[in-house]
């Protein structure tokens, strides 16, 4: 079987359950479908990595985001951290310590928390190819051993945590797949991933990220009954100047970043266009009952204050506007409100960290 014969048959079978039964007809009416237009937050990045040493999750970054009114964290993990490239079926359970661990802290503090796979058998947006296999773009035999493979993890994390209510955890299933994503392929992993985590525990609420690094909408999963996240980084000029990670095809100009912000093309990016781009495309779904939630947005500390603030107010009242939740990249760090190490930022002193302010206060309003 050739590739386009397999992505056809994928397509066809992503109609139905791994087990033969028409996933549209399995009842999800028990799943609390709860407004995540509430959540706002931040993700917690200890475990995006992995291959280092272990680290573990710091209470006081639930009890000050706790007390600046946050309620949300996105938790996002590689699998590298308790698995191996060399072995995807080995899962070490001792790491789970620090993620049972993280739960109790949401639980204790109020915050919701959402556990996402950054890295996947087979996938990563960032360092795709330190995989043997590729989920989406390889041999069938390999696709469907990176799939059985994630799939084994789910199961495994839905397993440890059943029972726990949606209130409390949710389950992001892979970040941001590829630009010019297989619609159908992803399709296919989505409904095996989902029937693999609803087998075990059947009332979890799962969230799906759009397609094309999360930007778009992923259109024909609306019977899973589950939320899409979306990402908030247009454009790229503004919130990742002079990230020397995101390839240089993504960047509108190479210029010091305004905002409103003209690209090398003559577009010009301001409120209308952001609308377009990361409200009206999303309108279809909307239309179909679906939940949108922001899962990942943030402005790199490379980029002028001012600038950032600006495009952020912007986005931020349009999400508003439609009544969606976000969780910024990240709490601590270049991107965050704490130890951003901006030049241009006259940072408060807040339990010790370096506080912006300006960028708080702007957060809180919206």
């Amino acid at each position: 079987m050739n590739r386009r014969d397999f992505v056809k048959t994928s397509a066809a079978l992503g109609l139905v359950s791994m087990t033969g039964i028409p996933l549209s007809l399995k009842s999800q009416s028990k799943i609390n479908n709860q407004s995540f237009s509430k959540y706002k937050g931040f993700n917690l990045t200890e475990k995006t990595g992995g291959s280092g040493p272990r680290r573990k999750f710091n209470e006081e970054d639930f009890e000050i985001m706790a007390e600046l009114g946050f309620n949300f964290a996105r938790i996002p993990m590689s699998y590298w951290n308790w698995s191996k490239p060399e072995n995807w079926l080995e899962i070490n359970e001792d790491v789970f310590a620090d993620i049972d661990e993280v739960i109790e802290f949401g639980k204790q503090y109020d915050i919701h928390i959402n556990l996402n796979l950054h890295r996947v058998p087979g996938y990563c947006i960032n360092g795709r190819d330190l995989e043997p296999m590729d989920l989406f773009d390889d041999t069938p035999e390999n696709m469907q051993k990176a799939l059985d493979a994630v799939i084994h993890h789910w199961k495994f994390i839905a397993k440890r945590y059943k029972g726990i209510p949606n209130k409390n955890v949710t389950f992001d299933l892979i970040n941001e797949p590829p630009g010019n994503t297989n619609i159908k392929r992803y399709e296919f992993i989505v409904r095996a991933l989902v029937e693999g985590i609803r087998n075990v525990d059947p009332d979890r609420l799962i969230v799906v990220d759009g397609k094309d690094i999360g930007r778009y909408p992923l259109l024909g999963i609306e019977d899973l009954n589950v939320v899409q996240s979306t990402r908030g980084y247009d454009p790229m000029s503004v919130s990742h100047y002079t990230a020397t990670w995101v390839p240089e095809n993504e960047f509108e100009t190479f210029n010091k970043p305004t905002w409103p912000l003209k690209g090398d093309n003559g577009k010009l990016w301001d409120n209308a266009a952001l609308k377009e781009k990361l409200i009206n495309s999303w309108q279809p779904l909307i239309d179909k009952g679906v939940q949108v939630h922001v899962g990942e947005w943030g402005c790199f500390n490379k980029t002028p204050h001012n600038v950032c603030l600006s495009w952020m107010e912007d986005i931020l009242s349009l999400w508003k506007e439609a009544n969606w939740g976000q969780s910024m990249w990240n709490l601590k760090g270049s991107f965050g409100i704490l130890n951003s190490e901006r030049i241009d930022v006259k940072y408060e002193d807040y339990k010790g960290h370096k506080l912006d302010r300006k960028m708080l206060e702007l957060l809180k309003q919206y």
